[in-house]
């Protein structure tokens, strides 16, 4: 990556001044959100391409906490596109946010190549300083529990890292292997007890259990659809969603793929054992899915074919968002707005009355206001300068 002493420098300064907002902005009840943004990876027309002159990857803080939300901090880091959206995660305090999916491209070999460790990023540093804590296997989703002492990392491998994190200091505890292939996406439950996460090639949901800071598998496995990819849990504790990503989500799947529905699964983790309760029909790749804080809807974000190339008779020019309503134990889609071209990462503002979605063809962090069941794209959008690729909030 070649960046000029100079432009880094100016770089620096600006974070600097970022971070003094960050501060001024403590005072209020403020809703942090982090973006992972790949800035060396271009997707033209269905087709990944790496130009020669990349943009930093980054990682951008924003407070939702007001309409429209405001960019705070925004810093280097390594981050890819490659996995599911939820490679970042930031600590209830909003102090240190945790970086996964590192990747560098080779452009003389032509090849992507994908570190091993997680970034830890102090977002109360000025400028926020950025560390790297080995893990050895390549990070996929993360997520830091509500009393922000306890991290888990999805790895590639099939294990999870667990990460110990006293105020500004991480550090890896146990890894516990859980599979032979890929894990995904990774959420804890409200009350902390428990986590579920994604078995991306081999299928279903695992439970892991969670006591005095000690996690292991509880060898419980739950329904999905095909290779499933991110999830998330709603506040009140009743409702955890997963996305599932079809045969596209599979490792090196050889097969053409015409924008073929996918799904997303409803599991009750309201009580013990939990269970898989609905498989919902959704357009192709559902590559992000959230619960609103408030239990009360389902946010989807689905490529739609709009990841395809010209020539296959499944593309679309844009996505899809999807808003579900949890009625009487099942989900119901309610409505749906068109999306961005291959986008990643779907969040509820704190509030639950917005959608924040990342666009990531088009470098952008797009705005969709939930209103009763409605779905209306505000036209609010916040530039970046890498693609979008990964979307947490802090645990609630």
């Amino acid at each position: 990556m070649r960046i000029s002493l100079a432009s880094r420098s100016r770089r620096v300064r600006a974070l600097a001044g970022l971070t003094i907002a960050v501060a001024a902005c403590a005072s209020h009840a403020a809703d942090w959100i982090v973006s992972g943004n790949d800035g060396k990876y271009q997707r033209v027309e269905g087709r990944d391409t790496y130009p020669d002159d990349p943009r930093p990857d980054t990682l951008t803080l924003l407070d939702a906490s007001h309409f429209p939300p405001q960019v705070k901090v925004q810093v280097e880091v390594e981050n890819g596109i490659q996995g599911p959206p939820q490679a970042v995660a930031i600590t209830p305090d909003a102090s240190v946010a945790l970086v996964g999916a590192p990747t560098r491209y080779d452009h003389a070999a032509k090849k992507l190549l994908m570190d091993s460790f997680v970034q830890v990023v102090d977002l109360q540093a000025t400028p926020p300083a950025v560390t790297r804590l080995d893990i050895g296997s390549h990070p996929q989703g993360i997520a830091i529990d509500r009393s922000g002492r306890l991290a888990l990392v999805a790895c590639v491998d099939g294990s999870v890292a667990v990460l110990g994190i006293d105020g500004k200091r991480v550090t890896l505890v146990d890894t516990l292997k859980i599979a032979q292939k890929r894990l995904a996406g990774v959420s804890f439950t409200h009350d902390g007890a428990h986590a579920l996460v994604a078995l991306r090639d081999e299928q279903g949901v695992a439970v892991l259990d969670i006591a005095d800071g000690r996690v292991t598998d509880s060898g419980v496995r739950l329904s999905s659809g095909v290779a499933p990819y991110t999830i998330d849990v709603s506040s009140d504790g009743k409702w955890a969603v997963v996305s599932d990503v079809g045969l596209a989500g599979l490792p090196s799947y050889t097969g053409k793929l015409a924008g073929d529905a996918d799904a997303v699964t409803l599991i009750d983790v309201s009580r013990a054992p939990f269970r898989a309760v609905q498989h919902v029909t959704v357009p192709s790749l559902p590559e992000g899915v959230a619960i609103s804080p408030d239990g009360k809807w389902i946010g989807v974000q689905a490529m739609d074919g709009s990841n395809l190339t010209p020539d296959n008779p499944g593309r679309h020019a844009r996505g899809k968002v999807l808003l579900f309503a949890i009625r009487d134990g099942q989900a119901v889609k309610v409505a749906e707005a068109p999306g961005g071209e291959a986008a990643q990462g779907i969040v509820f503002t704190a509030d639950s009355k917005t959608l924040i979605v990342q666009f990531n063809v088009e470098k952008e962090l797009a705005f969709y206001a939930v209103n009763g069941g409605h779905l209306r794209d505000t036209g609010q959008r916040i530039a970046l300068t890498g693609g979008p690729s990964s979307l947490r909030t802090t645990p609630r």
